[in-house]
């Protein structure tokens, strides 16, 4: 195969990650701010407690999908780096440094950042917060997160598995506290679906489903490590469908739990800071992440392809329709992104490219020292 990487590599790493470290890696890195802060604009742009609750379930899903292709690509190449390698080996070494170009300038930064100020507004309305101090505890966050993921594999799982632990229980606890003594269901307002539906109800499902994906954002990060996990090609699938599946039920019980406590119009109204800082940055994460997501998914048609020959100790379920119904979502929720936010799109989307000229300089110059 062209473009493959030296076997020395992974000779490196120690593998000392397993099934459960992956599932609460998963779980973990995708629970963030977000189920906190995007309930309520999922409400207000669809307008209707059904529906809303049908596109955290889609969006749930379409995650799923995705999950389950990367099990496959991972169980078929097994290497530290992921999504990155994944493309590299089948495409070339350019749509590879891009995504690895936007990863460190837009998804990865985007979502640290936006998770940062959420941590500080929430935290401001517990202790009042001056914004010098606001900020400064949002960038000690960062900090303490750094300062954690160096500390070495293990030391890093054992600290995700535990805050991870803590996250659940804590959401569950507080969905069965509200579904238990909460009367929004019986209050006024509550409707399963809006009563008209047209062009501008399509687009505010495609809004919505912007925020939905962003709080699902990070279940193919966990491919990043499989240089360091016993037995990928058996631990990756499980712990991918088992960590999507966790996440949907988990995502579908607290805004069950929120619109019980609070009522369905509340619920839409409640807002914070950190909402602001969603909207102005997770549709970047969003789109110029799912441009490379589906990409990496499209190259399982490649690995099959190249080593027909080779039998692959997973397989995923529905072939070829599994893969392709993710790439087509995914493509229709990057053009929905550029017909109703066309703006933010090209800002998104020029990031990207402007990778290419680094790429010319960075290969440029590793030809002269070659």
């Amino acid at each position: 195969m062209a473009n493959e990487e030296p076997s020395h590599q992974t000779a490196t790493l120690e593998r000392t990650l397993g099934l459960r470290d992956l599932i609460l890696l998963i779980v973990g890195t995708v629970i963030g701010s977000g189920i906190f802060i995007v309930p309520g604009s999922v409400l207000r742009q669809v307008q209707g407690v059904g529906l809303a609750m049908l596109v955290w379930f889609v969006g749930g899903i379409l995650s799923l999908l995705g999950a389950l292709t990367y099990g496959e690509l991972a169980a078929r190449s097994p290497k530290a780096g992921g999504i990155y390698i994944y493309i590299r080996d089948c495409f070339s070494p350019l749509p590879a440094f891009l995504y690895g170009w936007t990863l460190f300038l837009v998804i990865s930064s985007g979502s640290i950042a936006t998770l940062a100020v959420a941590f500080s507004a929430y935290l401001g309305e517990i202790v009042p917060l001056t914004p010098i101090l606001s900020k400064v505890i949002a960038v000690g966050m960062i900090a303490v997160v750094t300062l954690i993921n160096v500390l070495g594999t293990r030391g890093s799982a054992n600290v995700q598995n535990w805050t991870t632990a803590i996250k659940v229980a804590a959401i569950l606890i507080m969905s069965a506290a509200l579904l238990w003594l909460g009367h929004g269901f019986s209050g006024a307002g509550v409707t399963l679906w809006p009563t008209e539906a047209g062009a501008s109800l399509a687009s505010g499902f495609g809004l919505a489903m912007i925020g939905v994906l962003w709080a699902y954002e990070g279940w193919q990060y966990v491919t990043f490590s499989a240089g360091e996990t016993v037995n990928p090609q058996r631990n990756y699938p499980r712990a991918l469908l088992i960590g999507s599946s966790t996440l949907i039920g988990i995502y579908l019980l607290a805004n069950l739990a929120y619109i019980a406590a609070l009522g369905p119009i509340n619920a839409a109204q409640t807002d914070s800071i950190a909402a602001a800082a969603v909207t102005a940055v997770a549709t970047y994460v969003v789109f110029s992440g799912w441009l490379f997501y589906a990409l990496g998914a499209a190259t399982i048609f490649i690995y099959r392809t190249r080593r027909a020959e080779v039998a692959s100790p997973y397989r995923v379920p529905g072939y070829p329709w599994t893969p392709l119904l993710f790439i087509l979502a995914a493509a229709a929720l990057v053009i929905n992104t550029m017909v109703t936010q066309p703006i933010r799109a090209a800002v998104g989307l020029g990031v990207v490219l402007l990778g290419a000229p680094a790429y010319l300089i960075w290969r440029s110059r590793k030809a002269v020292r070659e």
